[in-house]
């Protein structure tokens, strides 16, 4: 039984994820930039490694502030590549490494 509104069962998963926070952090432990992504109303953590920044600005510095400079450099593209990573299917943790630029 569906309720009006609701999907048929056979319908594919939603796999549209967003952006809208801003908010990015540097991760030591994981050598990586932590951000935040959203599938309707569920959070989603993302990291980026240092390897897939330096990889898409060859000039990065190591430590905090560069890799937070890449980030903020490449927003878009990282936005890009982790919404197609997302699409891969569902994980508890996604990690963007140098072969997904």
């Amino acid at each position: 039984m569906r309720w009006p509104g609701q999907a048929p069962a056979s319908a594919p998963a939603n796999k549209d994820v967003t952006f809208p926070n801003i908010s990015r952090c540097y991760d030591a432990p994981r050598r990586a930039v932590a951000f935040w992504g959203y599938d309707r109303s569920m959070e989603r953590s993302f990291f980026v490694t240092w390897d897939a920044l330096a990889r898409i600005q060859p000039n990065l510095n190591s430590g905090e502030v560069g890799m937070l400079s890449a980030f903020d450099n490449n927003r878009n593209l990282i936005h890009q590549i982790a919404a197609k990573v997302y699409g891969r299917g569902q994980k508890a943790v996604y990690v963007l490494n140098t072969v997904d630029f």
